[in-house]
């Protein structure tokens, strides 16, 4: 009777039209009332292609009246009354917009006897937020509580899919599917009736809108079609929900130490600012083990607690019983948190505490204090446990620390490893300028306390006769030419205080002046215990030392720079002059964090090469080099430099060697230094090539090599990095060290990765890691198989080979995403 579009509030009508728009009012109803979607996808149903409606229509389908209600748009070939049965029908090609969203029919069908309507024929119903339901039967009581749909299809936003024979509505909240299929793949393009990567089949498919949970009755997981597992009873949250208690996808491993285990972890969504998963680790050779892990955050931070622990049923597996795992219960627990005080301030804290050291690299635990996420990653060589507080402003920095040290290696003796309280850095560039230059501070206090002495043997009697170790009481074989003293029983606390000022000047012709000058000034105290042996390499009892370092020096820079047609570059010649005393009373103070050095092209020009503050640079130096750069027009670029290091006057503070000899065997140890020189090479974006070197001063003879190159094209991904470092006899490096690690990953398409990695000791002869693994990964499901072979003896064994199994299927469950029960 009616064709096209009308809308539903005119301002006078028939009967029959009043007739018409209670059963199309019905319909809208109704239809909000539908259940909402779970999702899901079927290997005997398609699914259509349809443009879904934006979330907000145009202005042709939605009105606002002047009481602000919205008005629906409705479109029919036309629209039949039976007023003898009281049934209103819109038929053919039936469309009907309001607020958004859309129902589209072949046929409409109002009774108002039975208080039904009746949607009929390729139905489909797309809400305002994307969500479509498919079927060909739509039926509704007009409290729009009750309802069933026949050959439900029903697609959301989230590319979730579920469909089924028949889906029932009761309660205004219960939906239940009859023989549905569910799934969060998509359908292949190119046969949409092939079955999808996963779905799961279940008699019945219950979804609970006010719990937000679907529930599977006599289920079957299927991969390709092929069932693969069966669950009498299953049950996972709605695609809207993020967080929800439950068992999370399980973890299997094989290892040698634990033998063949599965885990898996249950999550519980406590409140909405903190959860607790409990992972249960089930092994062959071992016994059970549990890790638990808290998360709680408040409004000003957050903070963790994890725990594990395990009683071996095997522990003769480590049967030396100096091995730290040869013990019933091994364990740790740990914390880490951090909190806001403003916006500048921030506080907070790590805390681990083990039964033994090697726990968590035996059974592959994921530290909260792992740096790498990677649970195949190196494994912790020690925790800390530390509370700490910082602050930061535009140009100032403060951090104040106390730690704890743990030693995860069974070389560790863990009254050798010092308590720090506190260690307190401060820093500050000041806004206003002095001769024109620049004025800075920084200032440092540290105090530490150690129990027992350490000692490091540098010999090959000391280190075959175990010389240098808490069981030798012999103070005569404790002596600098069999050991170093690295750490110093007792306790040591000193104060450094640093003013700086630089100045850059640069002239007419290009040419770089900068002045530079400071003054440091140390005062420290060391209260040192008479253990066997320390009185061999530093005065024993309370000594106190006052210690200051003017400076004042030149750098010069002159870059030459051409501009071809090819692109530009620049040769810079660099010269620096360092005027100081000598470095006052070496050896009489203890040295905790200047140890390691390295002398390369990073620390060539700095005006203190020493790494901490425990020792300082004196005497008279020059550093000079020179640095050459070119830049292509079509992107890459090569950088170099080459340069030299000499000792001008009074005492080499590197050539004079401490209870650690630090700076001895350095390349700095000597009036000409060692050359040191930089190499990188970077064409493009697929290749990069970096290698550092350091040559003897008087033969050019090779004393440290360093390459690292990496490749990234087509579909591969190669990492290659090779480390050559002549002995170091005074530092304990009696032998030469070379290897070299490789690291590639091939990208088969776009689903499937394979990756290998490879760690070789050339003057071992002998591999002593070994990694290969292989992922998939697309739009609902990763898998990724992981072995890796560690041969390095940690004390407890030779070789440790792991192998873990992950998997996840999108939506039903993930090891880090949303739970299954």
């Amino acid at each position: 009777m009616m064709a096209g579009a009308s809308s539903l509030h005119p301002p006078s009508l028939s009967r029959a039209r009043r007739a018409a728009i209670a059963a199309v009012c019905a319909l809208f109803c109704a239809w909000l009332a539908m259940p909402q979607p779970a999702a899901a996808q079927t290997d005997f149903l398609t699914f259509r292609q349809q443009v879904r409606p934006a979330a907000k229509p145009g202005p042709s389908l939605l009105k606002k009246s002047d009481k602000g209600d919205a008005q629906m748009l409705v479109k029919a070939n036309e629209i039949n009354y039976d007023t003898a049965n009281n049934l209103v029908a819109a038929v053919g090609n039936v469309q009907i917009y309001y607020n958004g969203a859309t129902i589209e029919a072949d046929r409409v069908v109002y009774d108002q006897k039975t208080k039904r309507l009746r949607a009929e024929g390729n139905s489909r119903l797309t809400e305002a937020d994307g969500k479509v339901t498919y079927g060909e039967i739509i039926d509704f009581t007009d409290d729009y509580r009750d309802g069933f749909v026949d050959s439900l299809r029903l697609e959301t936003v989230d590319d979730t899919r579920l469909a089924a024979v028949r889906a029932n509505r009761s309660e205004g909240n219960f939906t239940v599917f009859e023989s549905g299929v569910y799934t969060a793949c998509e359908a292949c393009k190119d046969d949409p009736k092939k079955p999808p990567l996963w779905q799961v089949k279940a008699a019945r498919i219950i979804h609970n809108q006010t719990e937000r949970m679907v529930y599977f009755e006599d289920a079957r997981l299927e991969f390709f079609g092929v069932p693969v597992g069966y669950f009498p009873y299953l049950a996972t949250p709605d695609p809207t929900v993020k967080r929800k208690t439950g068992v999370l996808m399980p973890i299997f491993s094989t290892s040698t130490v634990y033998g063949f285990a599965l885990e898996t972890p249950y999550y519980f969504a406590l409140a909405p600012n903190y959860d607790l998963t409990v992972s249960p680790r089930f092994t062959t050779r071992q016994g059970p083990l549990v890790q638990g892990e808290f998360r709680h955050r408040l409004e000003d931070g957050t903070y963790t607690i994890r725990a594990a622990g395990i009683w071996q049923l095997d522990k003769n597996y480590f049967i030396d019983s100096n091995n730290p795992g040869f013990r019933d219960f091994r364990g740790d627990i740990e914390s880490t948190g951090k909190f806001n005080l403003s916006s500048n301030w921030s506080w907070g804290w790590d805390a681990i505490a083990v039964t033994d050291a090697t726990f968590l690299s035996d059974y592959k635990i994921m530290s909260l204090q792992a740096r790498n996420l990677d649970p195949f990653g190196a494994a912790l060589t020690e925790g800390v446990t530390q509370l700490w507080l910082a602050g930061r402003g535009e140009r100032s920095y403060f951090e104040a620390r106390g730690m704890h040290f743990n030693g995860f290696s069974t070389a560790d003796v863990q009254g050798q490893l010092p308590n720090v309280l506190p260690v307190i850095d401060y820093s500050r560039t000041f806004d206003q300028r002095v001769l024109g230059g620049e004025v800075a501070i920084k200032a440092n206090l540290t105090s530490l306390t150690r129990d027992l002495a350490s000692f490091d043997a540098i010999s090959n009697s000391a280190v075959l006769n175990g010389l240098c170790t808490t069981a030798t009481a012999d103070p005569a074989v404790k002596i600098p030419a069999n050991c170093l003293l690295r750490g110093v029983p007792g306790t040591y606390t000193r104060f450094t205080a640093e003013a700086s000022w630089r100045r850059q000047f640069i002239d007419a012709f290009g040419q770089v002046f900068t002045p530079f000058a400071s003054l440091r000034v140390d005062a420290a105290q060391a209260s040192i215990g008479n253990q066997i042996g320390v009185s061999n390499y530093i005065q024993t009892g309370t000594t106190d030392e006052l210690r200051v370092m003017p400076t004042v020096g030149l750098e010069y820079r002159y870059p030459f720079i051409g501009v071809q047609a090819w692109g530009t570059q620049t040769i810079e010649p660099i010269a620096q002059l360092i005027l100081r005393p000598n470095e006052p009373n070496i050896g009489r103070l203890p040295n905790e964090d200047a140890q390691s050095l390295v002398f390369d092209d990073s620390n060539l020009f700095k005006v203190d090469k020493f790494s901490g503050y425990d020792r300082v640079e004196g005497g008279g130096r020059a550093n000079a080099g020179i640095q050459y750069t070119a830049q292509f027009n079509r992107g890459g670029y090569v950088s170099a430099l080459f340069g030299q290091s000499y000792q001008l006057f009074g005492t080499n503070s590197f050539a004079v060697g401490d209870a650690t000899n630090t700076g001895l065997d350095s390349g700095l140890d000597t009036a000409r230094s060692d050359y040191v020189a930089r190499v990188t090479y970077q064409p493009n974006r697929i290749y990069s090539f970096t290698s550092r070197f350091r040559f003897d001063a008087n033969d050019f003879t090779l004393k440290r090599l360093e390459i690292e190159g990496t490749a990234t094209f087509d579909r591969w991904r190669l990492t290659m990095m090779f480390g050559d470092y002549a002995a170091q006899p005074e530092l304990g490096f009696l032998t030469r060290r070379e290897g070299v690690l490789a690291i590639t990953a091939y990208k088969i398409n776009p689903n499937w990765v394979v990756s290998t990695g490879l760690r070789y000791d050339i003057q071992a002869g002998k591999f002593d890691q070994t990694r290969i693994g292989l992922g998939y990964i697309d739009d609902c499901y990763m898998l990724s198989v992981n072995y890796i072979g560690d041969f390095t003896n940690n004390g407890n064994f030779t070789a440790n080979n792991t192998v873990m199994l992950q998997m996840s299927l999108r939506t039903i469950g993930g090891t880090g995403g949303a739970a299954m029960q």
